[in-house]
């Protein structure tokens, strides 16, 4: 099977390959949340919050995958499950800390920006639609 990044020129593929593992929602928070420490599985639930369970194991697998989490199983009734950030998770901490903090600072200036993108019309493919049917002849009868 041929991979999606197969025709990304070979500088892209790393990129490309790690943010389709971190650029989700779920997986941003779950390492945000994991900075502070180490979380079971139903803390991490709890506080993300709109996350299935199905989700948020598919969500942990994938980063204990790709080495940024690791997860800790203690033999009790019942099983105690424990996540935490490896180093290399640490590491991810910094510029998905930096990207969070620089979204809750600008925020309110992107919806100024697509308020006033809204307000002029400016409704992308929508409005290239118009303008080609206004340019197009009309046959009259």
């Amino acid at each position: 099977m041929k991979s999606r990044n197969d025709n990304l020129p070979s500088d892209c593929r790393p990129v490309s390959e790690i943010l389709s593992r971190i650029g989700d929602k779920w997986s941003v928070l779950v390492v945000t949340y994991l900075g502070a420490g180490s979380l079971r599985f139903s803390e991490l639930r709890q506080r993300i919050g709109g996350i299935s369970q199905k989700m948020l194991t598919a969500t942990l697998r994938g980063l204990e995958r790709d080495g940024f989490v690791t997860r800790t199983v203690t033999p009790t009734i019942p099983p105690r499950v424990d996540y935490e950030l490896t180093a290399l998770g640490r590491d991810l901490l910094v510029p998905v800390q930096a990207l969070a903090d620089w979204a809750r600072r600008n925020q309110p200036r992107v919806e100024k920006a697509r308020e006033k993108f809204d307000r002029a019309g400016s409704g992308g493919a929508a409005n290239d639609s118009r303008v080609k049917e206004a340019s197009r002849p009309r046959l009259v009868l």
